[in-house]
């Protein structure tokens, strides 16, 4: 049961970005310049994602998933190195090609190889990330 839902969750946020236009990295790129031809369409998207999720996690207080399991508890407010860094590298990467995860997996089946060159890429960098981080926090440790 958890899968249906899962893969009909996928599909409808899949479908959500196709019909908002955030696989269209033009779209996105026209979202970052502000000093030119500024596209806000990216900001209702959000406002439509952030608004309906602040009143889910405000219903989901008391309750338990239809589904079994539990609902994630809310995250750590408190900005450290890693989340920064990371922030940083994501918006790096999100500026320089309009894609994030989401919308890459979608571009895939009609991006053409820029969009398996990037998704590949995020993939490594994924699997890379908590190496990377066990260097970094060893080499601050020794510091």
């Amino acid at each position: 049961m958890r899968l249906l839902i899962a893969l009909c969750a996928g599909g409808l946020f899949g479908a959500g970005l196709h019909v908002s236009g955030m696989t269209d990295t033009a779209k996105v790129q026209g979202f970052l310049d502000f000093f030119g031809a500024w596209d806000p369409t990216l900001a209702f998207v959000m406002g439509g994602a952030i608004l309906p999720m602040a009143v889910a996690w405000q219903l989901t207080a008391s309750r338990t998933p239809l589904a079994g399991g539990t609902f994630p508890a809310k995250p750590d407010p408190v900005l450290d190195r890693r989340l920064i860094l990371g922030a940083v590298l994501f918006g790096a990467g999100w500026g320089l090609v309009g894609l994030c995860p989401g919308p890459s997996i979608a571009s895939v089946s009609y991006g053409g190889a820029g969009g398996i060159v990037f998704l590949a890429a995020m993939i490594l960098g994924m699997g890379l990330a908590p190496m990377a981080a066990r260097r970094l926090d060893t080499n601050r440790a020794q510091a």
